[in-house]
């Protein structure tokens, strides 16, 4: 027990040990090489894999009911006391049978092609929820990757206007030691400059936060810092968007689901027909012995042999109370409640594509006015400094100006980030975001 607790204590520290070492590392990423490593480490996808191959080993399984069955048995038996046969004892003692069988089914009332159709959609269907699901994890590390992108610029653009703060401060400092402003000037800077500071640690842990989540996204341990190069997202105005949704997986879903539902149709159909196969076999029995009492005494023969069989099988269902049509008209319902599902989802996927549209377009304008945005407050700032330098405005219009300007490079990389997200989110509702 001793052991077992130093043990683990050593284990312990070793992972402290490599924690502490993970704790160095350091990622440089970019876009592409985030949506790469999220598909090489999303679980989801490998789950989605593992369903491929599985659908592949179904159609296997299905296709091998058109093949032949070859079995094999064996049997002992030991029965005590003998049998009585008209004054004869027949006697089991240790009989033994072994034996093959062949069986070929000719006929089966198409359930079993409709069984390889059902399994050969189901691969289908396997593949289509691959490409959704690799879509889904490129999306998140999308989404991800500009939010880690959004914050991180947020914080530096803090950075930058502390400073401008700092600087504004020590002037007022060195003013006030001159008698040219008053003590309540400084003390609204310093409220200023709390307040800044106060959305700057927001901003650092924001953008912890959404290092973590890209952490995760990526695979890489949590105490990774990571450094995107994309600094800058390239906003370019939008191409020709069609309103097409064909290319959903989703989609395709759903119409194999209407496929899927009519291959049910046939099977149910198929308890209603007949049915007719073919089987060969080959038993072998021996240690089977026939006692007869003879006026010389008791003779005694064994029989050991075998036996060939070729057999034809029909089977036609005749009476069962309609269970057979009730089955089949259920599956026909059934195709059409696909179908009906399939048109709803269908006219949804298409106005969440419209709305992507509209999201990407508005999300350009966005950029565009809040680039605008950006230079006229540059300007504003530029010219109200230079007129509280010469004493032609207030401190009150420099800080508005400040403020101004700070929440115009906010607005900036926000909608900037944003349109990228929209930008993913449009190829997604089309299905062509690969």
């Amino acid at each position: 027990m001793k052991r077992i607790m130093r043990a683990a204590a050593l284990a312990a520290v070793a992972g402290c040990w490599g924690v502490a070492a993970v704790a160095q590392e350091r990622l440089s990423v970019s876009a592409a090489d985030c949506r790469q490593m999220a598909l090489a480490h999303s679980e989801d996808l490998r789950r989605a894999d593992n369903a491929v191959r599985q659908a592949e080993l179904d159609k296997a399984v299905a296709f091998a009911a058109y093949l032949p069955q070859l079995d094999a048995m064996a049997t002992a038996t030991y029965m005590y006391p003998d049998l009585d046969m008209m004054g004869m004892e027949l006697q089991m003692r240790g009989m033994y049978m072994a034996g093959i069988s062949l069986t070929q089914p000719l006929y089966a009332g198409g359930q079993i092609k409709a069984g390889n159709e059902l399994a050969a959609i189901g691969r289908d269907c396997a593949e289509e929820n691959r490409k959704k699901t690799r879509m889904d994890v490129l999306a998140d590390a999308d989404r991800a990757y500009w939010n880690f992108i959004a914050v991180g610029r947020k914080v530096r653009m803090l950075d930058a206007y502390k400073r401008q703060m700092d600087t504004l401060y020590a002037q007022m400092e060195a003013s006030l030691a001159a008698e040219m402003v008053t003590e309540n000037d400084l003390l609204r800077i310093s409220a200023k400059r709390s307040e800044i500071d106060y959305q700057w640690q927001r901003a650092r842990n924001g953008a912890d936060l959404c290092r973590l989540a890209l952490c995760n996204v990526l695979g890489c341990p949590l105490e990774t810092e990571i450094e995107a190069t994309d600094t800058v997202p390239d906003v370019e105005p939008p191409l020709q968007m069609v309103e097409s949704t064909a290319m959903r997986p989703e989609l395709r879903l759903l119409q194999k689901q209407v496929e899927a539902k009519e291959q049910q149709v046939k099977m149910a159909r198929a308890d209603v027909l007949p049915k007719l196969g073919l089987s060969a076999g080959y038993m072998y029995y021996g240690n089977v012995k026939l006692e007869m009492p003879t006026e010389q005494g008791a003779f005694t023969q064994s029989f050991d042999d075998g036996i060939s069989l070729v057999m034809a099988s029909l089977s036609v269902p005749v009476f069962h109370w309609g269970q057979g049509l009730k089955k089949v008209k259920k599956a026909r319902l059934d195709v059409e409640n696909a179908k009906l599902d399939m048109q709803k989802n269908a006219r949804l996927m298409s106005i969440e594509v419209r709305q992507a549209i509209q999201n990407v377009t508005d999300g350009y304008r966005l950029v565009e006015t809040a680039r605008l945005g950006c230079r006229q407050a540059d300007e504003s700032l530029r010219v109200t400094r230079d007129r509280y330098r010469n004493a032609m405005c207030s401190l009150t219009d420099l800080l508005d100006a400040q403020s101004q300007w700070q929440q115009a490079q906010s607005n900036l990389i926000e909608a900037q980030a944003q349109y990228k997200i929209y930008e993913t989110e449009y190829l997604k509702a089309t299905g062509t975001l690969e």
